[in-house]
């Protein structure tokens, strides 16, 4: 930690928490250590991945502190996993199958063909890919790719693409192979609510932490998020059913799709050859989210659990070992068959209680205390909420069919927080009086009440330099005590920006090159969710776009509401502008890059009506704050 830091050791009760779950579970069991060591074949010399200008988007040395004693500021069971996640270097799986793990928050694998190299989940950013596989071909050969799969729609698993293989070699026949729907959600995640969902990902990994014992020790899932260059290149070949088979250099595989679990596009493979079942990141070591702290769609744990049972039906009496786009992998039929039916057993336990107990009229929160696992799952390390947690997965089931509201009227038409928090301070005698009351319970050790009602003195005054103080010292401890990765660096990410201000946003997923990717269509959407509504409740501004190879694009702003539509009928209004063009210098305006001014010099252009129409249409749109409050108003 740097000499100006301004952390705090643990209080007593904390420290004594973290010891009595050392006490609880078999830290003795050192299985999981010799299968996340098994089959290592070395790494790289070099500490750290750099862009090409010189930043550093990876430190592989960042985790060497996890390999000393666990202090009493983490606790000791997120910090086994992290120890076994920051392993980084070349690993064999079975013969034929490689991994390089620790080079980002997931996996890299490489299965061998019979020319070159099949490339599964090329990492976030191009550097950390472009690492792993200079890894891999140091020890086995300067193999070229010959073909790359997406497991799914998250960006850990396809932003380093470019990385590993270039558009040239894609339209020259290598193959992208991807589930369906996997560029609707992909775009979903990162574009359109890209900008909120990275902001709260810089608290979710914690990548502006200091790593160490009182900060940063990992997410539970993996380490961190490199920030390097983040990229798509499309798919050419979907996977659209359970069952489908493809050869790619070789290669036989068989697919389960499974949409609605970890990823609403998302897929599992068998590789027949080896014996080997991939599972994406459907069953890793760990208990998964359901809503992801970060923000996505609810996931199904109904549809989940189902898929598990299907993935041990197909394949489990041909699996001698599975392995995953995250940790290390299980060998041995039984093991695998184990493991697959436990992480099973976790979803269908959750949705049903949470019915059970929703059903008997309990409230999120309510049901948040009451679930527990039962303790045959509890005893084995992969279904602990290293990365999800049964608090924030019960949450989510009951989000999932109920929605926000609990049923009570009281929460129906409640204070925003700032209006709320002013009228709470007041009632209970001052922001004094509240930071007296909330140190006595801070040093009763009850760190969670000094958290919930510290909140609203920071919202009815912000600048209250004690409450921000009182604030940030009670999440810390809340951290420390965390078992769950995302969680504690949520509570020390919170702490850290309350002392020392904005941290920013580390990782930007919606880069050029990944919006260059998009469809005309993807672009139209990703503008209409910026159109600033009241500011446009008036205007009325239609642009007509012909495209020599196409039908025509019509954007309407009217009502607020920005649509597009192709072709040509009743439903299109008359335009204000006629633009006929190429798609990239439409892509061009859309993006930024042009300003419609500029049109009318573009050779092949040409032009009908007032371009100012675009250029209004274009300046009713607002800029994504990547940088909003979360902790203060």
């Amino acid at each position: 930690m740097s000499p100006n830091d301004q952390s705090r050791p643990a209080e007593p009760g904390v420290a004594e928490a973290n010891e009595a779950v050392r006490r609880r579970f078999p830290f003795e069991d050192t299985r999981d250590l010799d299968d996340a060591r098994r089959g290592f074949m070395g790494t790289t010399s070099d500490g750290a991945i750099h862009s090409a200008d010189g930043r550093v988007v990876w430190d592989l040395e960042a985790y060497g502190f996890l390999a000393g004693e666990c202090p009493d500021t983490a606790n000791p069971s997120l910090w086994r996993q992290s120890r076994m996640a920051a392993d980084h270097g070349l690993f064999e799986v079975v013969e034929g199958i490689y991994q390089v793990r620790g080079f980002d928050l997931s996996n890299m694998t490489l299965v061998e063909g019979e020319r070159g190299v099949f490339v599964i989940d090329p990492l976030i950013s191009a550097e950390t890919a472009a690492a792993a596989l200079a890894l891999y071909r140091a020890h086995r050969g300067d193999r070229p790719v010959t073909g790359v799969l997406y497991t799914h729609s998250h960006v850990d698993h396809f932003g380093g693409v470019r990385g590993v293989v270039t558009e040239d070699e894609v339209a020259a026949g290598v193959p992208v192979l991807a589930p369906e729907g996997f560029l609707d959600h992909a775009v979903s995640e990162n574009v359109y609510a890209g900008t909120a969902m990275a902001r709260r990902a810089a608290y979710m990994y914690g990548a502006a932490l200091p790593k160490g014992g009182r900060g940063q020790i990992g997410t539970g899932l993996g380490q961190t998020t490199s920030t390097g260059a983040v990229g798509l290149i499309p798919p050419t070949l979907d996977v659209t059913r359970t069952g489908q088979e493809e050869t790619v250099d070789g290669i036989r595989m068989v697919f389960q799709l499974t949409p609605g679990t970890e990823a609403p596009a998302e897929l599992n493979i068998h590789f027949p050859a080896h014996a080997a079942l991939c599972m994406a990141e459907n069953a890793t070591h760990n208990l998964h989210n359901l809503l992801t702290l970060r923000g996505a769609e609810v996931r199904d744990p109904r549809v989940w659990a189902r898929y598990l049972t299907e993935a041990v039906t197909l394949f489990g009496a041909d699996s001698d070992l599975a392995f995953a786009s995250h940790h290390w992998p299980v060998w041995g039929r039984e093991r695998v068959l184990a493991f697959l039916s436990e992480q099973r057993d976790l979803y269908a336990y959750l949705h049903d209680q949470t019915l059970r107990l929703l059903n008997q009229g309990l409230t999120p929160l309510e049901i948040a205390e009451r679930v527990e696992m039962p303790p045959a799952l509890e005893r084995a390390w992969h279904t602990h909420g290293y990365y999800g947690s049964v608090s924030h997965n019960t949450k989510a089931v009951y989000q999932r069919y109920m929605g926000w509201f609990d049923g009570n009227p009281a929460h129906l038409w409640e204070h925003p927080p700032v209006e709320a928090a002013e009228r709470y301070v007041t009632y209970m005698g001052g922001a004094e009086e509240v930071l007296r009351r909330a140190r006595d319970s801070y040093a009763e050790g009850d760190f969670r009440w000094v958290v919930q009602v510290v909140h609203h003195v920071l919202f009815a005054d912000p600048g209250n330099a004690e409450a921000r103080t009182l604030q940030a010292d009670a999440l810390e401890q809340l951290g420390y005590g965390c078992e769950n990765g995302p969680w504690r660096n949520f509570y020390l990410t919170g702490a850290l920006e309350l002392r020392q201000g904005p941290v920013g946003t580390p990782t930007a997923t919606a880069s050029p090159d990944f919006l260059g990717a998009l469809t005309v269509e993807q672009l139209c959407d990703a503008l209409a969710v910026r159109v600033d509504g009241p500011r446009s409740w008036h205007a009325d501004l239609t642009v007509r776009w012909n495209l020599p190879d196409g039908e025509p694009l019509t954007l309407r702003l009217f009502n607020g509401v920005l649509t597009h539509l192709t072709g040509t009928g009743p439903a299109v209004a008359p335009p204000d502008v006629e633009i006929t063009g190429g798609e990239a210098d439409l892509r061009a305006v859309l993006l930024g890059a042009l300003p419609p001014v500029g049109l009318a010099a573009r050779e092949g252009v040409t032009v009908s009506g007032d371009l100012g129409k675009f250029t209004t249409l274009l300046g009713h749109l607002s800029e994504p704050d990547p940088g909003f409050a979360i902790v203060t108003p």
